[in-house]
């Protein structure tokens, strides 16, 4: 151990009769474990709601999507959903179709997007299917012996029209129907309600009604044409890549492709920009933390004045002595950090375990706090807290070291 460290820690050590001097330090080490703590916690937190985010958004998108230009849809579907699937990286693509409609029951109306799907396909490439409630038996859209087709409702839809599974809707298109001299011919149709759709995001439960294929590409008169194909691959993060290697093996025009990132930008963008903004604001408690430590290191050097005085006359050097108060700054700042360290991702681990911490789950989606650490995220926070400890610790260590040695020793 250097005598510059030794001096530090005797320095810190509490001795009888300094007890203020020992409270001071005792409240810079809380300030920063505070902030280290609140720091790991609310960023875990973040990162646990936009994983949660994610996850919701992907489960009910694909990861890339194949689109044509226009409203007339892509194919032929199978010979094109051959081509795709000559990716490596493609796991599984499922076609649908797309369209909006006004669907009204005898207690209101709402609009909505149709969205013509196979469900044992679908489970393929998303998770609709496991976010749908439906009566007992396996789950069918088809029209059955003398019943009516079945349609899914996101359920804040089902709850606009007050209805439940098994009751009649009719979807209603104004653009799609038979011209006539008045104009275009509205096509309607009735549906029976085979199931309530419920993801948790607002945007789709309150958008979305799902369909069979055929059902909808005769209600959007598409023929044998589709929409687009979802796909799925392997690595969800390398979507944007994928999908311009599948337009370039497609040909490029007229086809085109979008994925669930680019669909999505402001969303992330939005939330990352949220997460570097508490970065900053939970920092200033780190920083008000240093303001105590420069605070007791100036107390210090004002105490140890006839101390630093002999340490010079001795042949102490300045660099010497300002090493001293910045190895005192360093060891307040790195205890606090171990002690918030410590505790924050103890805390995260009781909330993850235990999920003692409830939350409503009609408005967040989920109804227990989510957390996820980030081990990149603990390591910028417990670098950050040192540095700022360091810095702290550059005024009075420079005051200590120009201090005059005849001066303090007479005093």
């Amino acid at each position: 151990m250097s005598y510059e460290l030794f001096i530090a820690r005797r320095h810190l050590v509490p001795k009888r009769g300094r007890g203020f001097l020992s409270l001071i330090t005792w409240i810079s080490v809380g300030g920063i474990s505070l902030g280290t703590l609140a720091l790991i916690v609310i960023l875990a937190v973040m990162n646990g709601f936009e994983t949660e985010v994610k996850t919701r958004i992907v489960g009910t998108n694909a990861h890339v999507l194949i689109l044509g230009y226009g409203s007339e849809g892509i194919g032929p579907v199978d010979s094109l959903s051959q081509r795709i699937k000559e990716n490596p990286e493609v796991v599984a693509v499922a076609p649908f179709v797309y369209g909006k409609a006004l669907v009204s029951s005898r207690w209101g109306s709402d609009g909505i997007v149709v969205k013509g799907v196979d469900l044992e396909a679908e489970a393929l490439v998303t998770d609709v299917p496991k976010y749908i409630k439906s009566l007992d038996g396996p789950l069918s859209l088809a029209a059955r012996d003398g019943e009516l087709p079945g349609i899914v409702l996101g359920s804040h839809i089902a709850d606009n029209l007050r209805v439940t599974l098994g009751e009649r809707v009719q979807i209603l298109t104004p653009h799609t129907g038979a011209v006539s001299p008045l104009g275009y011919v509205p096509k309607v149709r009735n549906y029976r309600v085979a199931g309530i759709f419920k993801s948790g995001m607002y945007e789709y439960d309150s958008s979305l009604a799902f369909i069979a294929i055929p059902e909808a590409q005769s209600f959007f008169s598409l023929g044998d044409r589709v929409s687009a194909l979802s796909i799925r691959v392997r690595d969800m993060y390398r979507a944007p890549l994928v999908g311009e290697a599948i337009l370039a093996h497609l040909g490029g025009f007229p086809y085109r492709t979008t994925d669930w990132i680019d669909m999505n930008s402001n969303l992330f963008s939005w939330m990352q920009t949220e997460k570097r903004v508490m970065f900053v604001i939970l920092a200033l408690i780190v920083l008000v933390a240093a303001f105590n430590i420069t605070s007791t290191l100036i107390m210090l050097v004002m105490e140890k004045r006839r101390e630093i005085g002999i340490l010079r006359s001795m042949g102490a050097t300045q660099a010497e002595v300002a090493r001293i108060f910045v190895w005192e700054g360093i060891v307040i700042g790195g205890v606090g950090m171990v002690l918030g360290g410590s505790g924050g991702l103890l805390l995260c681990y009781l909330l993850e375990r235990y999920k003692f911490i409830k939350l409503p789950g009609d408005v967040y989606f989920i109804d227990t706090l989510p957390v996820r650490v980030q081990a990149l995220d603990v390591v910028a926070i417990l670098g950050a807290v040192l540095v700022i400890s360091i810095v702290s610790t550059i005024y009075p260590a420079w005051r200590a070291s120009r201090q005059d040695p005849v001066e303090s020793i007479r005093q």
